[in-house]
This record gives structure tokens, C-alpha cells and sequence, in this order.
């Protein structure tokens, strides 16, 4: 019989991987905890229109990626391809604008059909920050220094943080003529992915992945040199408040991001992590301060950022940077069949009073049994 095998683009997470994700959950979750973030979490899959409204239909994501599928009652579903618009969904479903802000935070599986490789699965698990509510360049900076202070309390090294501004939707059209200008004499320098971006969302060629190198990219003209007083002034601001929290950043005004909603602030962050390439850009975000109101709910402007998991681990894996080890408090041995159940009694009673413990359940000799003992690293061994 033909062994059934993972579909393609997923992979099983068990022993040291899974310990692994279980701490760096458990740190986020203590961090979130210190900076007052709640915690969130939507359904996996959605109506459709969520995500097209939401990430936007121009997106490599909507228009290539999704997992898409029309369930029994004729609806148009897709599976959570990121985490932002959902959560907007539900930020105005449950009306929970009526509070002010909301400091929230998430880890949930994503899914994009896409071609896998290093640090990009078709499942995979990505968690995030978000704040809504707030307009105050104090909230990016804050936003931005959570994601820091992970990579750094994990082990990175080299953190750097890129960031630029899109400005408002007043300087973001403006730019958006001008690239178009610059652009049209040289589409057919262009792949066919940029020409049909240059009709819908002419920044994204600037983040295009095949034609990066080519001088009519290179040359394009800057957002900020295209900023109004007002989006000059917030983005100076923001500056400032990475310098009051003494984070080291740098002005890279290439970074546009991928998805339709920013505005103003975005973001990138990078590490030394060497032979890692392209990949070493572990966490993206920035502010989007219509995209609830694009998805029918109010004024309610907000700044977040997400990070993958996966890319996170093969990191950690390349500088040896472990937490997965196994190990508990004791194991119990016993010699013969007759002190089994005094042995199994004394299992439950440790683990009662919170012990961390085990024993063999094989009717292996005592050889056998402490081989057990060293295979999960117990730091006591009680023989019966």
C-alpha cells in the first residue's frame, strides 16, 4: 500500500521544531503581556471579499496565492492568507472601535498557494502585533520596538530596521502619477507581472523581485522626495521616537510593501544571519490607517507588523540558536513487575504536585530504562 504523504509546501512539527515554536510563543506571549496586548484569533478561512477589499485585488496575494473554494451554500470562502484583514473584519463586526484603542496580537496558520521554498510554505504559521485607534507617531515606534525586542530576547544579532513613508493618500497619488510617468516609456523593459502593475498599483513595481536590478527601476523616483508638509512632519516624528527608545534605524525609501493598505509608516527588519540572503528580512509592517473604513467600518486608523514563523526557526537554525532541548525533573525505574504499580502511583503524585516526570511503559529491564532517562535528559532518577 502506497504511504500517504504531506501535500506538498506543509511540514510535520514535532520534538526539538516543536519546542522550539512553543517557546518563542511563550516569549511573545510574555512580551504582549508587558506592552498590553490582547490576544486574537479569527476563523481559518473567511468570505472571500474580506481579503480582495482588505490585502487588495492588485496583490501578488489575492491575485495568485489564496486558497479559494465556494463552500455548500454557493458562498465564495477563502482560507486566511494573512492576519491583518481578518482581524479588521472582526474589529468592526464586533464594534469593538467603541473602545478607544485596541492593542491586539495573534499567531495563527496563514496559507498561500505559492512555489515553496526556504522560509515560505504554503501553511505556515505567522503571529503580529497590531494597534488600532492611535495616530500618534509614538504608536509605530512602539509597534517597532516589539518587534525588535523579540529578535534581540531570541539570540539575533545585526538587527536593523528599514524604514520609509508612503505618506498620506494625498502624497501617495501624487507619487502614484509620477511613477506612472516615469515608467510608461520603458514598459517593454518590464516583466508581465510590472506591466499590469503600472495599470493598478505602479509602487509595487519598485518591490518587483525580477526586475530589481534594471536601471529604470533603480532610477525611479522616490516617495520621499513626494511627501506633503504633513506626512513629512509625522515621519519625522516617528524618527524621533525610535531615538528616544535608542533603536538604530535606516531610511530606505525602496521599501513599499506588498499589500495595497499602507500608508505613511512602513517597515522592514533585517539580521545578520550569514548565507541567509534575501531571507534575513524577518518582519514587515507599518501603519494603514484606512483599512477599516475600506472595509465599511469607521475612521480607525492603525499600525502593525507581522513575522513568520518558519523563516524565524531556519534563522535560529543557522546561528544554533536552540531552545528545544527536552528535559524533565525525574524518571522512576523500577526493577521487577511487582514495583510497577507502586512506581506508576508515584508517577501520578509528582505530576500532581506539578513535577515533571515520566517512567517506562514497555516492560523494558532497568539497562533499557535508564537509556529512557537519558533520551529525555531527566535531571533526577528515582529507582523502586
Amino acid at each position: 500500500m502506497e504511504i500517504i504523504q504531506r501535500p506538498k509546501g506543509t511540514i510535520d512539527v514535532y520534538d526539538d521544531i516543536g519546542r522550539n515554536i512553543l517557546y518563542i510563543r511563550k516569549l511573545i506571549e510574555n512580551i504582549a503581556k508587558n506592552y498590553n496586548y490582547n490576544y486574537f484569533r479569527t476563523p481559518t478561512f473567511e468570505r472571500t471579499e474580506v481579503f480582495k477589499r482588505g490585502v487588495g485585488d492588485t496583490t501578488d496575494i489575492v491575485q495568485k496565492e489564496t486558497y479559494d473554494f465556494i463552500d455548500r451554500g454557493d458562498r465564495n470562502m477563502t482560507l486566511r492568507p494573512e492576519g491583518t484583514a481578518a482581524i479588521v473584519r472582526s474589529v468592526i463586526e464586533n464594534k469593538l472601535y467603541v473602545n478607544g484603542t485596541n492593542k491586539v496580537w495573534y499567531f495563527m496558520p496563514m496559507f498561500r498557494y505559492e512555489r515553496p521554498q526556504s522560509g515560505r510554505l504554503r501553511e505556515h504559521f505567522q503571529f503580529g502585533f497590531e494597534h488600532f485607534g492611535s495616530t500618534s507617531p509614538s504608536s509605530d515606534a512602539e509597534i517597532i520596538s516589539i518587534a525588535v525586542k523579540i529578535l534581540k530576547d531570541l539570540g539575533l544579532k545585526g538587527i536593523k530596521v528599514n524604514i520609509n513613508s508612503l505618506g498620506d493618500s494625498i502624497s501617495r497619488n501624487n507619487y502614484r502619477q509620477t511613477l506612472k510617468s516615469h515608467f510608461e516609456p520603458h514598459l517593454d523593459e518590464l516583466c508581465s507581472d510590472c506591466n499590469e502593475r503600472f495599470h493598478k498599483n505602479p509602487l509595487r513595481i519598485i518591490d518587483c523581485k525580477v526586475d530589481s536590478d534594471k536601471e529604470v527601476i533603480r532610477n525611479a523616483p522616490k516617495i520621499l522626495d513626494y511627501l506633503n508638509d504633513e506626512s513629512k512632519e509625522y515621519f519625522e516624528e516617528v524618527k524621533r521616537h525610535l531615538d528616544i527608545l535608542n533603536i538604530d534605524y535606516v531610511v530606505n525609501p525602496n521599501i513599499v510593501r506588498g499589500l495595497d493598505y499602507y500608508t505613511h509608516t512602513v517597515f522592514e527588519i533585517t539580521a545578520e544571519i550569514k548565507g541567509f540572503g534575501s531571507q534575513n528580512v524577518l518582519c514587515g509592517g507599518g501603519r494603514y490607517n484606512n483599512l477599516v473604513s475600506s472595509l465599511g467600518g469607521p475612521d480607525y486608523p492603525s499600525v502593525g507588523f507581522g513575522m513568520g514563523i518558519e523563516r524565524l526557526m531556519n534563522a535560529l537554525t543557522v546561528e544554533n540558536i536552540d531552545f528545544g532541548k527536552k528535559e524533565i525533573e525525574a524518571y522512576i525505574c523500577y526493577i521487577t513487575e511487582r514495583e510497577e504499580g507502586y512506581a506508576f502511583n508515584l508517577l501520578n503524585y509528582l505530576r500532581s504536585n506539578n513535577i515533571s516526570c515520566d517512567m517506562c511503559f514497555t516492560k523494558r529491564n532497568l539497562k533499557g530504562q535508564f537509556k529512557e532517562c537519558d533520551n529525555n535528559n531527566a535531571k533526577y532518577i528515582i529507582i523502586i
